[in-house]
Order: C-alpha cells, then structure tokens, then sequence
C-alpha cells in the first residue's frame, strides 16, 4: 500500500531540492503517492496573511505527514511566519535534530564519533510570542513553561531513545536561575526518567551543555530541552557537522509530522541548479523511518554516506572547485543506492511509540496569600514605597518590597542605589497570614494603588502544598 504524503516545494532553491529528493525517494522504492501543495511567499502574495492556504491544510489532515522545502516571510506583507503557522496549526510540539558526523564533509570536528540528537519542546516558552511594552521603554515577554508540555517533550525524548537504541538522555536546562520555569522542566524530567531505569538520565545546566558539546560532544546521545534553548543549542549541533547545509529536522505531533530542511530558501542561488540537497535528503530520511518505511530509509541513508564519504561527490557550497551541479549530484546518490558503507554504527530503528499519554495532575492545596502589582513611575524608590506603604495602610494588605528589573529597591539594601528604569514591581502580602484572602480586596487595593499611580499588570501571589508559587526578588528577605 502506499503512504500519501503531502509535499511542499517552498521558495527560492526549495522547489529544486525538493525534486532531487522526491526523485531519490521514488528511485528507492518507497511506496508514496505525493500531493503537492503551497506555502510560504507566493500565498502571502495572494492575500493569505498565514502563508498556508486551506488546501494545504487540508491535505495535511488527510496525510498527516509533510515533506518541506524551505519558506521564507516576505518583508512588508505577510503577519506570521509561515513555518511557525503549520507547527502550531498541528501541535507538532517535538522539534528533532539529529547530529551525526559526516564522513567527507570538512569541519573542525571531522573524524570524531560525534552522533547525537537534540529534541526541543517546539511550542511554548518564550516562542508562545506573549509580549507587551508595558512602558515606553519596558517591553516584556511571558515564559511558558507546563507539566503537561514538559512531559510530552521528556517522554518523547525518553521513547526516541528507545526507538534508536540509545542509551542515556541529557535534560538541559537553566534551572539554576529559572527555577519555577526551567525549573519545573527539570523536574518532569527526574520523574519521567523513573518510568525508564534501563536509560541513563542526566541533568546538565544548558550554558555548561553548549560547552561540553565543542568540548566533549561524544558522551551525549540524547539532549531533550526547553524551546528557546533547544533552538539555540540545535544550529549548535549542525555547526558540528558541517552546517544547516546538512542538517535534517522534524516536527513531530500527536497526529501531524512536518519534515523538512532548516536552511533557508537562498533565493540568491535559486534556479542555478547549485543548490545542495543534503540536509532536506536527511530529512527524508527521518521521514520515511516515521512512515515506517525502515528499508528505503537505509538505502539513502547509505548512499548520501557513499556518495559523501566513499566518492566525495560535492556540490559548490562543500567543495568550492566542485562543477557538480543539483541534478548531477542526485543522479549519483540514485546510482548508488544500494551501496553499503560502515560509516555510521548500524542501528535497529523501530517506531517511535506515539500519541505521547501524559499523567493526570494532581490535586493540589491552593491558597492565595497576596498580589504583586506591576507599575509605571517615575518616582524614586523612596518615593514610591512611602507612597504605596500609605495606600496600603487602611487595607488588609501590608507593602513587604517593590522591585526594579527583579532587584529589591525598597525598603533599601544599605546604602545601594541601583540604576532603576521607570518599571515596578511592588508585593503585597495579607498582614494577617490565616486570613482568607478574596478578589474584592484585591480589586480595592488595586483601584486606590491605580488612583495615584499607574499599573499595567498583576499577579496573584499561590502558595501550592504549603510552598511558595512565586519567586523572590534579589535580595528580598
């Protein structure tokens, strides 16, 4: 039977790496039927603010797997970038790149027996694009970060190993700082890890993981991480191996999987039939194992490495003396599919196990014991906290600090005076802890905090199980 996949040639070179690797997957014998569709430039160009037309959408929801070129977000028209678009359409919250040595291809790493990958959670975080300016010169950005995100991404992780055969899994993180965000990744993590005991599980600070991957990027097999970290740490990885020139991704869901090239679409060298299409042939690679189709996978797998490694048959952009063009280059890799080299270590691929099923959460015992108030003033410290310590004073609420760039400015720290800018928060606590605090007092102190001064935010103040939901200014007692 075949696999419908639907088939997105992209823009600039995309058109033309998408043919070589439709024409080596075909050669290999992989039953697909493709559907073509568009996304990117030319339909912003024709109105559609997405860049995805509704017949791509579509197709999508019949096949569930995507083959992509590179897209491009046109400067002046156009609202949203087209990739981000079909990763949140789909949900594929599981962002897979696979770093690996490549016999052949010159880098300052070459020869080393560098094979890992990175999996980064692909949807929330800072990427959710939650920002407001909340004064003039204060803009901000929320960080999400959820249990059942975090465990979905750390069980994928987990499972992936188990599909390739991999022994241990790093979680990276900067829970050192972020310690409720970043920090509740980390801790998903350790209970995960329990449901697999035949894996290693590590953690490792995610600035200490950038470092051990130039210096020792040996001992990793696995990196599962957070969005923004992930997106950095993975242009890392292909810059181990030679460049996003050769460097394959998936976005994997529960139900849609887009698989694709993370280069751009180099319109500079589009139609000149130079363009390499390594990285997007490795994606094919990744997609046809998801696909299951575990025998065509290993047939192109093994001649990109023949054809790399063996031959040294490369296009411009790998070997700038090289007169080896687009169509020359996938000729080759179709004549040597079947050719076999000892490369990379043979692994037994199976399917990854896949809807990820999360825990329920827990009951938890909520109590909420103040509010933080986020202000515009320009006021001094001094100022403002006499200011705000009066309002307070009739009310059931207590001021117990106001902070600038999360640095406790009052009441003052001996005699510091750091560099403030015109953006506050000031915490309010119940004066009486066993009190039960309501929104009506909430909403009151907030209307007398917002008849002097101006607010733009706030947050309530938990605590869960007894344990403050809220972390502490610098320097807040």
């Amino acid at each position: 039977m075949t696999t419908p996949i639907t088939l997105i040639k992209g823009d600039g070179v995309g058109p033309e790496i998408v043919q070589a690797v439709k024409r080596v997957i075909d050669a290999s014998g992989a039953q697909i039927e493709w559907e073509e569709c568009e996304a990117g430039a030319n339909v912003f160009k024709k109105g559609i603010a997405s860049g995805v037309p509704q017949e791509t959408i579509d197709s999508l929801i019949r096949t569930n797997v995507a083959l992509k070129g590179p897209l491009e977000t046109p400067v002046g028209y156009g609202e949203k970038s087209a990739n981000v678009t079909l990763r949140a359409l789909f949900e594929t919250y599981a962002n897979v790149r696979s770093v690996q040595h490549i016999p052949g291809i010159p880098n300052p790493f070459s020869g080393r027996p560098i094979d890992f990958v990175v999996v980064r959670e692909n949807l929330e975080d800072l990427y959710a694009g939650i920002e407001y300016l909340q004064t003039p010169s204060v803009a901000e950005a929320l960080k999400l970060i959820t249990r059942k995100g975090s465990e979905k991404i750390i069980r994928f992780a987990f499972e992936l190993a188990k599909a390739e055969g991999r022994r241990k899994v790093h979680c990276a993180t900067k829970a050192n700082i972020m310690k409720l965000t970043e920090g509740l990744f980390k801790k998903v993590f350790e209970e995960v890890s329990k449901d697999y005991p035949t894996i290693e599980s590590h953690h490792v600070i995610i600035d200490n993981c950038a470092h051990q991957m130039v210096v020792h990027p040996e001992e990793f097999d696995v990196i599962v991480t957070t969005n923004l970290q992930g997106d950095i740490i993975t242009d890392l990885g292909s810059g181990l191996v030679g460049g996003l020139g050769v460097a394959p991704a998936a976005n994997i869901g529960d139900k849609v999987s887009i698989f694709e090239a993370v280069h751009g679409s180099a319109p500079d060298i589009a139609g000149k039939n130079i363009v390499n299409p390594t990285a997007l042939l490795f994606s094919a690679v990744l997609m046809l194992r998801h696909i299951q189709e575990f025998q065509a996978a290993h047939q192109i797998e093994q001649s990109i490495l023949y054809t790399l490694g063996v031959q040294k048959a490369f296009t411009k952009d790998l070997e700038k003396n090289s007169n080896l063009s687009t169509t020359d280059f996938t000729e080759i890799l179709i004549q040597n599919l079947g050719k076999e080299t000892d490369l990379w270590p043979t692994r037994h691929y199976t399917p990854i196990k896949l809807p990820i099923k999360v825990s329920p959460q827990k009951e938890v015992l909520r109590k909420d014991v103040g509010v933080d108030i986020f202000l515009e003033s320009k006021l001094s410290p001094e100022q403002l906290g006499k200011s705000l310590e009066s309002i307070a004073l009739p009310s059931p609420f207590s001021l117990q600090m106001i902070s600038n760039l999360g640095i406790q400015v009052y009441p003052v720290l001996g005699n510091l005076k750091p560099d403030t800018v015109d953006h506050w928060r000031a915490r309010f606590l119940l004066k009486n802890k066993e009190a039960l605090l309501t929104d009506e007092q909430i909403l009151h102190l907030l209307h007398e905090v917002g008849s002097q001064h101006r607010w733009m935010h706030i947050e309530k103040l938990c605590e869960y199980n007894h344990i403050s939901g809220f972390t502490k200014a610098q320097g807040e007692s």
